[in-house]
């Protein structure tokens, strides 16, 4: 199996493109991004390149965090906020999915939850509506920054994708380094296999196989699944170039507390690789 190019290298070669592109396309370049919306300890815009053939239009939400400051994953521990995007239905796109790269965890045992240290970009997954010739982008975003108390985050976004222009070469590589960082789908040497649920013992349990290059890396594993569950620290056992049994503690709160059949997203971070999946808990 081809190994995938690193971080670093595939920076280098997004920012390389990036300015023969600029080169080629100077003076013709029109940037599809909204203005930034400023708060303690951050900022947010939303940038899009023009609609594919299919309809389907690449941007991000980009995150701009001071140095000290962090923002939140998708399930962001018991006190986070994650974010939210709204888009406005009187505009010319929906909204089919928001992405997640990897993120780290912070802090141990109750307080620990997971998020970014630094200036993220979160993939959008848009699909332009009618034939409108210039697209129309308007969202209302909400999260949480945070320094040592969480911040919310609100405010209305928006821009306009004109039809004809060229993309902005360096929005574009911000895009599409945004893509290309996001945790890869499993593969035969890093995937998971015989996820459960024990109820009697309150855990999830399951084996994890990781690629050798990652074995000697930092291991970490984060869940996110239905409103109303909590995920405790898992705990991870096995050696090197063996499988690992994996644990997680699980609570459900509510009055709906079966995890049979609830789709729960699990993303693994194992050194400079990580990957996506979603658990069949038998």
């Amino acid at each position: 199996m081809s190994k995938r190019p690193t971080r670093a290298k595939t920076r280098r070669e997004i920012a390389a493109a990036a300015l023969i592109l600029t080169s080629v396309l100077a003076g013709q370049s029109h940037a599809a991004s909204s203005e930034w919306i400023s708060a303690e300890g951050g900022a947010i815009r939303l940038v899009a390149l023009q609609p594919k053939p299919d309809g389907s239009i690449p941007a991000i939400l980009e995150v701009k965090l001071e140095p000290g400051w962090k923002t939140y994953w998708r399930e962001p521990g018991a006190s986070g906020i994650p974010p939210q995007i709204t888009l406005d239905p009187a505009g010319d796109v929906e909204l089919e999915a928001i992405r997640f790269p990897a993120p780290k965890s912070f802090g141990t045992g109750a307080e620990r939850y997971a998020g970014y240290d630094a200036t993220v970009a979160f993939p959008l997954e848009l699909k332009r509506l009618g034939d409108r010739r210039d697209v129309r982008i308007r969202a209302s975003v909400f999260l949480g920054v945070c320094e040592d108390i969480c911040i919310p985050v609100q405010g209305n976004l928006e821009l306009t994708v004109k039809s004809g222009e060229f993309d902005n070469p360096l929005d574009g590589a911000r895009i599409e380094e945004a893509f290309t960082t996001l945790p890869e789908p499993p593969s035969k040497g890093f995937r998971v296999d015989k996820a459960l649920f024990d109820a009697s013992a309150g855990v999830i349990r399951f084996d994890l196989h990781l690629p050798d290059e990652a074995e000697s890396g930092e291991l970490d594993l984060f869940l996110a699944g239905p409103s109303g569950s909590f995920f405790g620290q898992p705990t991870v056992a096995g050696t090197p170039g063996s499988k690992h049994r994996v644990e997680v503690p699980v609570k459900r709160f509510g009055s709906d507390r079966d995890t049979a059949g609830k789709p729960i997203v699990l993303t693994v971070r194992a050194g400079e690789r990580s990957m996506e999946t979603t658990l069949a808990l038998d």
